[in-house]
């Protein structure tokens, strides 16, 4: 009786644990699955391609060409398209991304061949990797060769050159605003760096690879930056050649969600038009991006009022002054090339 008293308490109590551990199992289930899809909506996430390093086929009418670097001599490859206008036509100037180079997919140069104007996509030094590149002296200097050698080549309107890129092309083409010897009609960067040691410090928190690079194209050492050069290579420390940029326009851009899913955060584009507007010595606060504005911007990620859209996204914040225009829209780490080029030619 003891015995069969004492099997029957067991097998209550197994059943009883059995229990116990569905209920674990049933609370513990949708706190794994949440885990589980948080995991899989980050490997679903869009790559960003604004630093895309895949070559693409330039096609019939683009010619592979080697310029000589006026600073060393040293051969520079780019693409170049000629347009075959009688008369002289628009330039534009597409720089290549971070990791990128001449060879690299580049959309605008389909939208320029369409349009029969003049486009060149130089190396400058190739892959911020190396001393050399990154926006060096050498590098500035073969983005004013490339230049100089479209409008020796092609019909170019002189009067009509555009500067444009994103992500490193963005950070290229803001060093051009701050330090090419043209008179540029007008500059368009999205998604650019401004500060390399700020940006060396977001890369190496998100464990990117950029920061290895900053480390090795400013010449560090023992993996301590050298902010120094980092400081020098950084179009938010130039001083701004005010009398040489009168008659250019720029545009910036950057989608207000970059520095989540993308790699530069928007504080860049932000702190850059600030200190341009500073530079000129404007002192309209409005006319500026407040700290409320910035930490609305990068707490919501969403508009802070009704400003419309640019193709379909819809806008966060735009501030303007003069020939200077900042734009944050409902987006990433990306250029909208379609809008860009047409914003960049106006009525060319």
């Amino acid at each position: 009786m003891n015995v069969q008293c004492l099997s029957q308490h067991q097998r209550r109590a197994n059943k009883y644990k059995m229990r116990k551990g569905k209920v674990y199992i049933l609370i513990l289930l949708p706190v794994i699955l949440a885990v589980g899809n948080r995991h899989l909506l980050i490997a679903q996430q869009p790559v960003i391609k604004y630093d895309d390093t895949r070559k693409m086929p330039f096609g019939e009418g683009f010619s592979l060409v080697q310029i000589p670097a006026s600073a060393d001599g040293r051969l520079q490859k780019a693409y170049y398209y000629a347009s075959k206008s009688a008369t002289p036509k628009p330039l534009v100037i597409s720089l290549h991304t971070w990791s990128g180079s001449y060879a690299q997919k580049d959309t605008l140069a389909i939208l320029c061949k369409e349009k029969d104007i003049n486009y060149i996509h130089p190396d400058f030094r190739g892959p911020n990797t190396i001393i050399t590149a990154c926006c060096s002296e050498l590098a500035v200097s073969d983005m004013d060769d490339a230049i100089r050698y479209a409008i020796a080549h092609g019909p170019v309107d002189t009067s009509r050159i555009y500067v444009i890129g994103v992500s490193g092309g963005g950070y290229a083409t803001l060093t051009m605003y701050m330090r090419s010897t043209f008179r540029i009609r007008e500059f368009s960067a999205w998604a650019s760096i401004t500060d390399l040691t700020a940006w060396y410090y977001e890369s190496r928190e998100r464990k990117a690879r950029y920061a290895d690079n900053i480390l090795s194209c400013t010449g560090s050492q023992n993996g301590i930056l050298n902010e120094a050069v980092a400081k020098q290579r950084s179009p938010l420390y130039r001083k701004l050649p005010a009398s040489l940029r009168s008659g250019s326009e720029l545009s910036i851009y950057a989608g207000v969600n970059d520095g989540v899913t993308g790699s530069v955060p928007i504080t860049h584009s932000i702190n850059f038009y600030n200190k341009l507007l500073s530079d000129l010595k404007v002192t309209d606060s409005s006319l500026y991006v407040s700290a409320a504005e910035t930490a609305a911007l990068l707490s919501k990620r969403k508009p802070l009022m009704s400003l419309g859209k640019i193709e379909d996204r819809e806008i966060c914040l735009q501030k303007k002054y003069k020939k200077i225009q900042l734009t944050i829209f409902n987006g990433t780490h990306e250029m909208l090339p379609v809008y860009a080029l047409s914003e960049l030619l106006g009525n060319d």
